[in-house]
């Protein structure tokens, strides 16, 4: 079994913010949209609607500051219990997104690829992502990872299901099953785990995202709301991870006397 006490690392890879102190892998909850839309007298849509405005606004921040994976939670597995047209709504921006950026993406070598179930995804939109996949998959910038109908738990429980088909074709003997063989069946199983994950919104929470994945990551929590989340605030929490100290369970170095 896998150490609890040490990183997950990308096999063959170095662990991430060894060498430096810029997060090789970001992941951020995007939260406030509807309350950002309220709180102006406006429809849950617009808030929507800025908020893509926000991810490009970040995408372009990532680039700049050196980052070199970006996971955005943009719709979760729990995400269903709200009203349709409102979930209609989120499946038009995504829909719009990918055809009108998609291009510009791929043009600054942005990879695209989505973590989450892709059970109940109307078929455009699974044909969709598909065709972004496929596009930008060779390119090295930027890897942007959209968290889309994903849960934290559901990822477990579904790599779990993947690792039980294994041992019964008989691919997988039950004694072999660690750390690394769920890691591998995970959606980021090619992906290294994210050192800093932010969320905007004011919430002190992960919300069953990347439950596995972050259980060394640095926190930052936000009061802004996810719409106005710039350039400035993504730099601001970059550079505040640069003064934590990660540990992975062991001891801070000390200069002898």
């Amino acid at each position: 079994m896998a150490s609890s006490s040490a990183p997950r690392r990308v096999f063959g890879e170095e662990a991430p913010g060894e060498h430096d102190r810029t997060p090789r892998h970001v992941g951020i909850i995007m939260d406030g949209n509807g309350r950002w839309a309220e709180s102006r007298g406006l429809p849950r849509s617009e808030g929507h609607r800025r908020g893509v405005a926000a991810v490009r606004r970040t995408v372009e921040a990532a680039v700049e500051r050196g980052v070199r994976y970006l996971t955005l939670f943009s719709f979760s597995s729990e995400n269903w219990s709200r009203p349709p047209e409102e979930i209609q709504f989120l499946f038009s921006l995504l829909r719009l997104f990918i055809r009108r950026d998609l291009a510009n993406l791929h043009g600054q070598g942005v990879k695209v690829s989505v973590i989450g179930s892709r059970d109940r995804l109307p078929s455009d939109i699974f044909k969709l992502i598909e065709e972004a996949e496929h596009l930008t998959g060779g390119n090295q910038q930027l890897h942007l990872i959209f968290a889309f109908n994903y849960g934290g738990r559901d990822e477990i429980v579904r790599a779990v299901r993947r690792i039980a088909a294994d041992v019964q074709s008989g691919a997988v003997e039950p004694e072999a099953i660690d750390g690394r063989v769920l890691v591998a069946h995970l959606d980021t199983g090619d992906i290294p785990d994210p050192d800093l994950i932010i969320r905007t919104g004011g919430e002190y929470r992960l919300s069953n995202f990347l439950l596995w994945q972050a259980a060394y990551s640095e926190l930052i929590f936000l009061p802004i709301l996810w719409p106005d989340f710039d350039a400035i605030a993504f730099g601001s929490a970059i550079d505040e991870y640069a003064t934590r100290s990660r540990r992975y369970g062991g001891l801070v170095a000390r200069n002898s006397a």
